[in-house]
């Protein structure tokens, strides 16, 4: 069963079991998904819905800091449901410990040794952290890694 087959029997049960709050959220990520199937122009695979859904978390947690920011911790809360929502559909987030280890072995296999080289480790090691770290927690940890070696 794909993702997006498993958020509609999630919808479905959502409806059955009166779960409003649910099936608003699940109605939104299926929409999202709808959306970048269009965009995409054909079906898609589990891996792009997972970005997809990585898309609509990241704005729920930019979104989240901005309603913090202006006082407006009703809205956060209603944004933090609907990340709690979309969190349970994606992959598990590597621990620190985890991401240091594949930044480690990358920079180790491209033979980057400075700062100028974390472009040349970035592609590499998102392709393998994909869906389980956010770009700039591993931006910022190759940066770390780089600069301390170099």
């Amino acid at each position: 069963m794909t993702l997006h087959e498993s958020l509609r029997d999630e919808l479905t049960a959502a409806v059955r079991a009166g779960d409003a709050r649910r099936r608003d959220i699940l109605r939104l990520l299926i929409a999202a998904l709808d959306n970048a199937r269009i965009a995409a122009r054909h079906e898609l695979s589990d891996a792009e819905s997972v970005v997809a859904l990585q898309r609509e978390a990241k704005q729920r947690r930019d979104s989240i800091e901005q309603y913090r920011a202006g006082g407006r911790d009703d809205l956060a809360r209603a944004e933090e449901d609907e990340l709690e929502v979309i969190a349970s559909y994606l992959p598990a987030e590597l621990d620190d410990a985890e991401l240091r280890t594949e930044a480690e072995a990358v920079i180790a296999q491209v033979g980057a040794g400075s700062a100028a080289d974390i472009g040349r480790v970035m592609g590499p090691l998102m392709q393998r952290v994909a869906g389980r770290a956010e770009g700039g927690r591993v931006s910022a940890l190759v940066r770390e890694l780089l600069t301390a070696s170099g």
